[in-house]
């Protein structure tokens, strides 16, 4: 192994800060299978430093005016959409994840830059004149101060763009703690933040494994955390912050269900079931993993996704014909591939095992699979599996669907494909689901609504970015103001009347 390796330093205080600490970790190419970095692991000094530089940064960035801030993320917005090529070819070489896929990523990321650019508006406070004789009321949102946020592999660029665009317009500085196993796209954004405009020490980055994250749930400056991750991860992080005093929102886990009822376009649903269950390798928070076939429809949506799965070309993301990339470690896909065998042993049919499908390279390969006769006491079924495995259930009606959905101790999201209008009403309505697609596999929220789940895929009562994102990152203030004129003074020990 050379010892020549690049080193991804951490972003303290607007400038790369190479780490004291002996500690490092391997970053790969998945693609390839070997080493092609190395990242500081921050001890708990270099998190220190972190918060010491975004302590120090938003006293002075809670001051400055919502013009001057905005004239920041406009400048970020444009500077991030002529550099996506760029920015999606470092996502690419450390996620593994397909061109397109990376690309698309910084896009979704890029809607909330454009929300958060509309913070004058979203800062907005409430006035009422003569609320009481005389008195006036209004309300302020004012920033929290220094803000944590720690994000997953899945989306180096996306999940951060989900919370430092928001807390950024509302006035705080920020500590992100991005995925130590794709690191460089997170200093990316930091530098590129720098060249907008932004303040030095309003946008740290700091990488490291546990130890790190323990330091920002403990340290006593970080008045919030924002998480994604998987749901024990989640439930700890909430636990620990919350002991701690902060404000958090854990957003965890998933096992996204997809419904299709006898009356649905059978092609439509089996393209969206293959297009939700494999892209970026099925190493997505809202991949689809649970297809439910409702009454006849199983074996011809089965037969069809099959069909869908032979013709996807799995290569190394950076080659165009491409369509679906390696997962993130070896020991992932071995982790994912033990779900198939799994599921085999406890009774399920392997249509597809996604072990058999071609591939070039040394990589960490695994193939789109499908399980089908899939039951609800098998591992495939009640684990968040986060990999390219489909499983089908099978049920006669649609209440044994939706009891289906509702019984999981998931919420994230969930689908249903039908041509029934009244079918789809009262699975939107009843479904004890966060995000909700009616003839969309994918029900991500666009920007101006906000991301989350029900249950347990979140812990916390706010959800990610849109109003709830501006809800979270700063305090409401009331101020109630009375002018009294000078004939009108004197003491009254009595209680307040509003008259």
């Amino acid at each position: 192994m050379s010892t020549d390796l690049p080193s991804i330093a951490h972003w303290i205080g607007g400038r790369r800060h190479p780490a004291p600490t002996v500690r490092t970790g391997d970053v790969f190419d998945p693609a390839i299978g070997s080493v092609a970095a190395r990242v500081a692991l921050a001890s708990d000094e270099d998190v220190d430093a972190a918060v010491a530089s975004a302590a120090e940064a938003a006293a002075a960035w809670g001051e400055t005016s919502l013009a001057a801030r905005n004239a920041v993320l406009f400048s970020v917005r444009e500077r991030l959409a002529t550099r996506v090529d760029e920015l999606a070819a470092i996502i690419t070489s450390e996620h593994g994840k397909v061109l397109s896929d990376s690309a698309g990523e910084i896009k979704r990321g890029l809607e909330v830059v454009e929300y958060a650019c509309g913070l004058a508006a979203l800062l907005q406070g409430a006035h009422t004149e003569n609320a009481s004789t005389a008195v006036d009321v209004h309300s302020v949102h004012q920033p929290l101060g220094v803000v944590g946020v720690i994000s997953p592999f899945n989306f180096p660029v996306m999940v951060p763009l989900w919370f430092v665009p928001m807390a950024i317009a509302c006035g705080n500085a920020v500590v992100l703690k991005p995925s130590e196993k794709d690191p460089s796209a997170a200093v990316f954004l930091a530098q590129l933040f720098s060249e907008a405009g932004l303040p030095d020490g309003v946008f740290n980055v700091v990488h490291g494994d546990k130890s790190a994250v323990q330091r920002l749930l403990a340290h006593p400056d970080v008045a919030a955390i924002s998480f994604v991750g998987s749901t024990p991860v989640a439930r700890s992080v909430y636990e620990i912050g919350t002991s701690h005093g902060k404000r958090v929102q854990a957003l965890g886990g998933a096992k996204n269900h997809m419904v299709v009822l006898p009356d649905a376009d059978l092609d439509n649903a089996a393209d969206a079931a293959v297009s939700a269950g494999f892209g970026s390798a099925g190493e997505r928070c809202m991949a689809v993993s649970v297809i439910v076939a409702v009454g006849p429809v199983g074996d011809e949506l089965v037969s069809k996704i099959t069909d869908r799965v032979a013709q996807i070309h799995v290569g190394d993301g950076r080659h165009t014909d491409s369509e679906m990339g390696p997962l993130i470690t070896a020991e992932h896909r071995d982790k994912v591939a033990g779900y198939l065998d799994a599921g085999v042993a406890a009774g399920a049919e392997l249509v597809v095992d996604g072990r058999e499908h071609a591939v070039e390279g040394e990589g960490f390969w695994l193939g789109p699979s499908l399980l089908d006769h899939v039951s609800t006491d098998m591992s495939a079924y009640t684990e968040e599996i986060f990999g390219p495995v489909l499983s089908v259930v099978r049920v006669d009606t649609f209440e044994e669907a939706l009891a289906l959905v509702n019984a999981n101790p998931y919420g994230n999201g969930t689908a249903i494909f039908t041509a029934d209008g009244g079918a789809a009403r009262q699975y939107q309505r009843r479904v004890q689901v966060g995000m909700v697609g009616v003839n969309v596999p994918i029900p991500v929220p666009v920007s101006s609504y906000s991301f989350g789940g029900w249950k347990d895929s979140l812990f916390g009562d706010t959800h990610a970015y849109g109003p709830h994102g501006v809800h979270f990152f700063t305090r409401t203030k009331v101020v109630t103001t009375r002018w009294l004129d000078p004939g009108q003074r004197g003491v009254n020990l009595g209680f307040p009347q509003n008259t």
